[in-house]
């Protein structure tokens, strides 16, 4: 069994949508991130970044006592690795789909979490940081575009953790004011992924919410709270 603490977010979605592919029986805890829950003691014991999610595997591998894994990147490996899916075994195929799990981690999610923190969520809009992170977040996409032109199907060849990893944020696109139409072969590649029942599924864990910010939540996760987190 996996405990998945969990937020209905790009970040959170990575892996439920994960964890339906492998069907890995898991339980969800929800962390409040309006609220505050991710610097609670408990929460960061396990994620000491402050940041959603993480998981704790009740039965790793090794047999061991329960072991926690936090940052997206790392669970999608440890998962990969412990079922013997979505990451090749091979030299090759193995770097390659790391290579575009970093790609996601270090650029587009960061990128197209700070041209929409700037577009969408900020009190203050500022033109520069809007266009600064626009830019960067187009160049992604076209980054993403060509790497599907020469593959085909899938972002590092036939489906796994590289799309798993960049599938959640690219469904941001339309609140940040992209048209896929403007990238074929992702918009292709979108569908898709979009398509898959397991992907419906992991994007069905949770309540996402729309309200605007509460001003208190305003401070918890973008505050000074936030950049004072315990640790």
């Amino acid at each position: 069994m996996i405990d998945l603490h969990y937020a209905p977010t790009p970040n959170g979605w990575k892996i439920t949508i994960m964890l339906e592919d492998l069907g890995i029986p898991y339980n969800v805890i929800p962390v409040d991130i309006r609220g505050g829950d991710q610097f609670k003691p408990e929460f960061l014991a396990i994620s000491p970044n402050n940041r959603i999610p993480a998981i704790v595997d009740r039965a790793p591998a090794d047999g061991g006592a329960p072991m926690s894994v936090f940052e997206t990147g790392a669970i999608l490996i440890y998962l990969a690795e412990k079922t013997g899916r979505f990451l090749p075994s091979d030299t090759r195929g193995r770097s390659r789909v790391i290579e575009w799990v970093m790609w996601q981690m270090s650029g587009l999610g960061p990128m197209l979490g700070q041209h929409g923190h700037f577009l969408l969520y900020a009190a203050e809009k500022i033109p520069y940081a809007i266009d600064r992170y626009r830019r960067e977040a187009a160049r992604l996409y076209g980054v993403l575009d060509a790497q599907l032109g020469k593959t085909g199907a899938y972002v590092a060849g036939d489906y796994s953790i590289a799309d798993i990893a960049c599938f959640p944020w690219t469904m941001t696109h339309k609140a940040q004011g992209f048209t896929l139409d403007d990238y074929p072969n992702v918009k292709r590649w979108y569908a898709d992924v979009r398509a898959r029942p397991q992907v419906q599924a992991g994007l069905a864990v949770g309540k996402f919410v729309k309200e605007p910010f509460s001003e208190e939540a305003r401070r918890i996760m973008f505050g000074a709270r936030a950049a004072t987190a315990p640790q």
